[in-house]
């Protein structure tokens, strides 16, 4: 199963970070995405869809330093739903994007590991695995793989 989320989109506002009694960061943005389209009389219409992105830790703290509203970002991270209770005890429910990796897409001036060079890299936040535990696998994928190219017409 796959639980995936990427998005490209324009900050809404400052990441509003917070810490929390363990001292660790969380950080709290809001992505706004667009979609383009025709309507019926051939105009073009657009789309706002809005994200609510949840950064915990290391990434919280480079969201406050890095993102500003109005700047382009390149979030990666899953789906989550969380289940609260109002002030009337009625249960409510947020659907927001647990971000895994930020990165911000706006150029700098100075020396900043945030603009040019390669995509993703060293400076961005993945989840860790164990090599040994993916290793096997990709070598018999690897292997079918290769059989099922000499299959193909093109």
């Amino acid at each position: 199963m796959v639980n995936k989320v990427l998005l490209i989109g324009n900050l809404g506002r400052d990441p509003e970070v917070r810490r929390l009694e363990s001292g660790a960061a969380v950080a709290r943005i809001s992505v706004a995405t667009n979609e383009n389209y025709k309507d019926k009389a051939g105009e073009w219409q657009t789309i706002t869809e809005w994200h609510n992105v949840v950064a915990w830790r290391g990434l919280a703290e480079r969201a406050e330093r890095d993102l500003k509203k109005g700047g382009m970002v390149y979030v990666e991270g899953k789906l989550t739903t969380r289940k609260w209770q109002d002030k009337e005890g009625k249960d409510q429910y947020t659907t927001e994007v647990v971000a895994l990796m930020l990165r911000s897409l706006e150029r700098r001036e100075s020396n900043s590991s945030l603009g040019g060079g390669s995509f993703p890299s060293s400076n961005d936040e993945f989840p860790t695995t164990k090599v040994a535990e993916t290793k096997p696998a990709l070598e018999s994928n690897n292997n079918s793989a290769a059989a099922e190219e000499d299959d193909l017409p093109f």
